[in-house]
């Protein structure tokens, strides 16, 4: 199976790191080309103009499910012209009582081709589908493991 990785680059900007004096500001490199300015949510004191890892793990969920719809549509030989998807990461206490993301809200919407069309159970059917065959959904119910370097 694939290794797929990241790099990311953070460097302190004040003389001393101390509790709510230094940015969290960083860029994570995805691949040889494309550095992305990422930062603490706007409500954690970041930049509302970067995005922030709780928008990156929505975003993540948001593409893979849409990758996995494509998938199965194009198996089933739905000509699917467009997909678009507002993703929300809604943050909050888990059951533990720690902070979280406890829920990403997907909002698909699927155009076909003209002359095509399926009914409302049958696109919601197979948007189920594509959210038990995601990869990141299926990840998102185990546990994280770090690995200190």
């Amino acid at each position: 199976m694939s290794d797929l990785s990241i790099q990311l680059h953070w460097h302190r900007a004040t003389p001393v790191l101390q509790p709510g004096k230094y940015s969290n500001e960083h860029v994570v490199r995805y691949g040889p080309r494309y550095d992305l300015p990422v930062d603490s949510a706007p409500d954690w004191g970041g930049d509302p103009a970067n995005t922030n890892p709780e928008q990156a793990l929505a975003s993540a969920l948001s593409s893979c499910h849409m990758m996995t719809f494509l998938a199965l549509a194009a198996k089933a030989g739905w000509p699917v012209a467009s997909y678009h998807d507002h993703a929300e990461a809604h943050l909050g206490k888990n059951p533990r009582g720690q902070m979280s993301v406890t829920r990403i809200d997907l909002h698909p919407v699927v155009r076909f081709d003209a002359g095509f069309s399926v009914d409302d159970k049958t696109l919601a059917e197979m948007q189920d589908r594509a959210h038990r065959y995601c990869f990141i959904a299926n990840t998102l119910a185990d546990s994280v493991e770090i690995n200190i370097l």
